[in-house]
């Protein structure tokens, strides 16, 4: 890299109204560590490698680093910070989660979840461990834990110094796997709100019967999609206490917060599967009323040809004798004009009253009819 031209600062950026406004702006890496006295030394850097300094001074760091591509990016970060190269080969195997112990250094791969309308992406965030550091790296699109980053000095100078290293260790793991919760938690709001949305739109009879189908499609994907990245995490967070990993700590007190954290997810899960089922009964409600609206069509429809299967049979009855009556074979003149007049006339009223009794025989005439 050029380093007159070094790589630009991250722009963290809100939406109001439509308008983009710049808040601050946020380097790629943020580093945080505990020293032995109980000070903390934080550091918001580029490039990977100027947190090597802060990691040996510590005694136990969390660093936080945001990558354009997690494929490519994730192996070299990890590396220079004194991971294994397999550690990592084997963990970005997987899509959505995993999990790796290698007893000295570990690695978790747990669903972040990005909501954008009924827009639902299962993001990846890996999570390495090594007895005095963790790391969570993550993409751009993310940005996981810019609220961790402004408080995490605060956070990491309440854990006491005497405390056993991997007490340490374990405690800014809980914190971040609270964080990465509580994030996904949030975007479930934002799905309830774009079904609230759509939920109006289905009420709305002018609304186009081809727009209906693919939204509800969306809406039932979010929420599949979502659920899977819940059901995904809770068996990374179960793998986790019940794995019994070297560099995590053995105290039971601090285990049942990751206990507390599965407990966590399991009520997110239960929250969206009772949207689930509350969008689904209103959906139904609406499909109810589309289908009585059919109903309605479909009797008026019936009315309607049972009238013209009336009038028709009143026009061709009599019309049937007038052609065949108007064939020279029968040779009429002037003289038949009162007959012929009259036969006419009795056929279209016996027509109609025959077709008239058969239609409603049928029960094609609604009983307000008689």
């Amino acid at each position: 890299m050029d380093e007159k031209n070094p790589k630009e600062p991250i722009v963290k950026v809100s939406s109001q109204n439509g308008d983009k406004v710049i808040l601050a702006l946020e380097q790629k890496g943020f580093g945080v560590g505990l020293l032995k006295d109980g000070k903390t030394l934080k550091r918001e850097v580029m490039e990977i490698e100027e947190f090597i300094e802060i990691v040996e001074q510590s005694n136990v760091t969390w660093i936080d680093y945001v990558v354009d591509d997690l494929k490519k990016e994730t192996v070299k970060v990890a590396t220079t910070l004194g991971f294994s190269e397999v550690l990592l080969t084997k963990l970005l195997k997987n899509e959505r989660s995993g999990y790796e112990d290698f007893d000295s250094e570990m690695g978790m791969l747990i669903p972040a979840i990005l909501v954008q309308g009924f827009d639902v992406n299962i993001n990846p965030l890996v999570i390495l461990i090594k007895s005095n550091l963790i790391v969570t790296i993550h993409t751009t699109e993310l940005r996981r834990f810019f609220r961790l980053r402004r408080y995490a000095e605060t956070f990491i100078r309440k854990i006491k110094p005497t405390l056993l290293q991997k007490d340490k260790i374990t405690l800014i793991l809980v914190r971040v796997l609270y964080e990465n919760n509580s994030r996904n938690f949030d975007h479930l709001q934002e799905i309830e709100t774009n079904a609230d949305k759509l939920s109006e739109q289905l009420a709305d009879p002018t609304t186009p019967r081809h727009i209906i189908g693919p939204k509800i499609h969306e809406m039932k994907h979010a929420l599949i999609t979502y659920l899977g990245g819940l059901w995904a995490t809770v068996d990374v967070l179960n793998t986790l206490r019940y794995g019994d990993p070297e560099v995590l700590t053995d105290d039971n007190k601090l285990l049942e917060r990751i206990g507390a954290l599965i407990a966590e997810v399991n009520t997110q899960i239960s929250l969206a599967e009772h949207l689930s089922e509350v969008l689904a009964s209103g959906l139904e409600v609406v499909q109810s009323i589309y289908n009585n609206q059919l109903q309605i069509l479909n009797n008026k429809m019936a009315l309607l040809v049972a009238y013209l299967t009336i009038l028709g049979t009143a026009v061709l009855v009599p019309n049937t004798i007038a052609t065949a009556l108007s064939n020279s074979a029968f040779n009429l003149g002037p003289q038949d004009a009162w007959w012929y007049s009259l036969l006419l006339i009795i056929s279209t009223v016996v027509s109609t009253a025959i077709a008239y009794w058969w239609v409603k025989s049928k029960g094609l005439l609604p009983k307000s009819a008689d």
